[in-house]
């Protein structure tokens, strides 16, 4: 089996494999995200909610799970790349929706994404797996 390695470019092109792991990786994620060119408008619009994203809820969503051989992200919300998460295999994500636009037409994503766009910008609430996800295990 053939295990991916992270690399994560700090500054001056420097380069860490995966040994970095929980908060120290998790930090080096945000780094890169909060590095990313911004709109011209100032404001990072999440594709799926279509709210502004204030930098400390920006997270990158593979459309294609990695483990699947994706390579293009998308940067979400972190309650919406949560979301999908709990709503979606990672083979689901890779075989039926690999788009933005294919997240938002299923039915449940849909909901949440009409609740969602009612809070703050900058609201967080912790997703819960549905049961179908949780029945599987």
């Amino acid at each position: 089996m053939r295990r991916w390695r992270s690399v994560v470019a700090l500054h001056h092109g420097q380069h860490t494999g995966s040994a970095v792991t929980g908060r120290v990786r998790k930090k080096l994620i945000q780094a890169q995200l909060e590095a990313l060119p911004v709109p011209r408008s100032g404001d990072t619009v999440c594709p799926l909610c279509e709210r502004s994203i204030p930098p400390s809820q920006q997270d990158a969503h593979h459309l294609v799970p990695k483990s699947h051989g994706g390579l293009q992200t998308a940067v979400l919300h972190r309650i919406c790349h949560r979301q999908i998460h709990a709503l979606f295999t990672e083979t689901e994500l890779a075989r039926q929706y690999a788009t933005v636009e294919a997240l938002q037409q299923h039915e449940a994503m849909a909901r949440f994404i009409r609740w969602v766009q009612t809070k703050p910008d900058a609201f967080f609430e912790k997703s819960r797996k549905s049961q179908r996800l949780k029945s599987r295990h």
